[in-house]
């Protein structure tokens, strides 16, 4: 039996960013969280989310991963902490569609976060702008032979600028949210998907 898919448009995706500490979601913190909403096939910048995020415990930031974020501990010293943060996250993903530039590091850290601090994970269905990228590649390949044969850029800006958008500076989380939107909206039309399924 075949299920149905909802019409793409009619979901809710929230466009996810993370800062993290490092790249070990088992030692490292996530130190900004960066979020919005696309409803009905638009990006709602009004109904943003961004906070920073204070390392708690024994989670200190690895002092190379500063050169990409530019974030330093004393300015998180008052932000909240994962543990106030995370219920805010999962409220906004429980019943909607988790939108991500490169599921093995977000999706990865929140699990993590989740299942550290006792937050019910909520589950998501998640779509993949790197998986998109990659389909789009592929699509190419087959429908045009010249088409070169290497493989797509996956970085946010390159792939960004490769598919016609603005450059915004990168690494800030809520920054990078934005721009994984954008490229989500192209990457769709590039592929013209017309259900979730197309897109997952």
């Amino acid at each position: 039996m075949i299920f149905s898919s909802p019409p793409w448009e009619t979901v809710t995706y929230w466009a996810l960013d993370l800062e993290t500490g490092g790249l070990d979601p088992g030692k490292d913190p996530i130190i900004a969280v960066g979020m919005l909403p696309i409803r009905a096939g638009r990006i709602r910048l009004g109904e943003s989310f961004r906070t920073l995020v204070r390392p708690g415990g024994l989670r200190r930031i690895d002092p190379a991963s500063v050169r990409a974020h530019q974030l330093v501990l004393g300015e998180m010293k008052d932000a909240p902490t994962i543990d106030d943060v995370l219920p805010i996250v999962e409220r906004r993903l429980r019943g909607n569609v988790l939108l991500v530039h490169h599921r093995g590091i977000d999706v990865t850290f929140l699990q993590e976060a989740c299942r550290r601090t006792g937050v019910k994970w909520p589950g998501p269905k998640v779509v993949d702008t790197v998986d998109l990228l990659l389909r789009v590649a592929k699509r190419a390949r087959f429908t045009s032979p010249d088409h070169p044969q290497d493989r797509p850029v996956l970085n946010l800006g390159a792939a960004r600028e490769a598919h016609g958008l603005p450059p915004y500076q990168a690494h800030d989380a809520l920054t990078d949210a934005v721009a994984t939107a954008e490229l989500f909206l192209v990457l769709r039309h590039e592929l013209g998907a017309r259900t979730l399924r197309d897109l997952r």
